[in-house]
């Protein structure tokens, strides 16, 4: 299980050279010998300050402590390369943890991976969960409003803290959404001598001297008007902050068909108004990326707080006016038009940056707009659509259908 030496390899093999080492809080304890002859044999040892003060006794080589940010240390490391290199990490290095950058620098013949139980899987004993059944949720490094996508009743949630803050944040949060009586279970420092594990419900959270090392175990109850983010797409209206610069509901369920979204894939929503596309597209899979084009700063504003609201912190906003804030943007799978789209040279930037096989949609209510959707269909083809939405409303003394403004759709896939 050793490193081996670029000497002792034959011409052509791969050296694993880079060691991967999960380091649990009970220390150099609860290392195999094998872990323990590579971190002797290390010419560089790399870790957190905690991850090398467990290990200090069998440090031989050079500690490096990770700089902030971490990709600082790679350059480092990666000049190293063929001579034994051993990154330490907290449990299962490829569970939210460091394997997946290096992974990304180091080839996997090259890279030796020892891990142990993830923090979630200890979380997960201790609760006597199943971990196929609950959702794994990291906090450390991200908004708090990542949670809120996951907030279903009778959830179960394992979420790994910020620090010893990160507990009565979601506490409060969880009471503002009508999710005061979910339980949260506070682990901290697990599989060493300090743990400890704590319950308390939301709404009379009152746990102090949280270890800054801990994870959180929740179980969500929901009261009747509490707020969850349903499932399905075309959420209702009044979950979006707006000025009237929104995609209704139905017709935003029908245009996330069209767009069509993919696991991983990146949408450009230009004219991105309260942002309701973009985020219902984010909300689609936490691996979805999105980009909205605005040039009304007090919309691009709005969007971010409903992002925020709605469990897509990640949505990039850029503040600018199509095309010219298109230039430099990654090439996106997908383009939706929601605004602007008769503005000179808008469609030209977008069809041209879209990749093959991309779809873009354009909605339409203006007849100028339409127009040009209609000449546009001519040369590129795909599909043109009438939508048409009405709702019942009082006439009078009796009720009466009121159609809401019909929507050119426009539905393309690039060659």
């Amino acid at each position: 299980m050793s490193a081996q030496p670029a000497d002792q390899v034959s011409p052509g093999a791969p050296v694993r050279w880079l060691s991967l080492i999960g380091i649990g809080e009970d220390g150099i304890a609860g290392l195999t010998e094998a872990a323990r002859v590579l971190v002797r044999s290390a010419e560089l040892v790399v870790g957190g300050e905690r991850h090398l003060a467990l290990a200090a006794e069998l440090v031989r080589g050079r500690s490096l402590a990770w700089p902030r940010p971490m990709a600082l240390a790679f350059p480092e490391i990666t000049a190293h390369r063929g001579r034994p290199v051993v990154v330490l990490a907290t449990g299962d290095p490829f569970h939210y943890g460091v394997g997946r950058m290096l992974a990304g620098l180091v080839p996997a013949d090259e890279i030796l991976s020892l891990p142990q139980p993830s923090s979630f899987s200890l979380a997960a004993s201790r609760l006597a969960w199943s971990l196929p059944d609950l959702t794994p949720v990291t906090l450390h490094g991200r908004p708090l409003a990542t949670v809120v996508r996951h907030l279903q009743p009778g959830a179960r949630i394992l979420a790994l803290s910020w620090d010893e803050t990160t507990p009565r944040k979601l506490a409060e949060l969880l009471v503002s959404r009508g999710l005061g009586d979910s339980r949260i279970h506070v682990l901290e420092a697990l599989g060493g001598p300090r743990e400890n594990v704590r319950q308390a419900v939301a709404r009379d959270f009152d746990l102090g001297n949280i270890d800054p090392l801990n994870l959180i175990g929740l179980e969500v109850v929901a009261a009747a008007d509490a707020t969850v983010v349903p499932l399905a797409p075309g959420l209702d209206d009044a979950l979006f902050e707006h000025d009237g610069q929104l995609t209704k509901r139905d017709i935003r369920a029908v245009t996330l068909a069209a767009l069509a979204p993919r696991q991983g894939e990146l949408l450009w929503d230009i004219g991105l108004g309260a942002g309701s596309v973009a985020i219902e597209w984010l909300l689609r899979h936490p691996a979805m990326r999105a980009i909205g084009i605005e040039d009304r700063p007090e919309r691009a504003a709005r969007a971010a707080r409903n992002a925020a609201a709605l469990g897509t912190p990640d949505l990039r906003i850029v503040e600018g006016r199509a095309p010219a804030a298109l230039k430099d943007l990654p090439a996106p799978d997908a383009v939706f038009v929601g605004g602007g789209f008769s503005d000179e040279g808008v469609f030209e930037a977008a069809w041209a940056a879209l990749r093959p096989g991309g779809r873009l949609v354009v909605n339409a209510v203006a007849l100028e707009t339409e127009a040009r959707l209609f000449a546009l269909h001519a040369t590129h083809g795909g599909e043109l659509v009438r939508l048409q939405v009405s709702r019942a409303e009082p006439v009078g003394t009796m009720t009466g259908w009121r159609p809401a403004m019909p929507v050119t759709q426009w539905r393309v896939s690039k060659p």
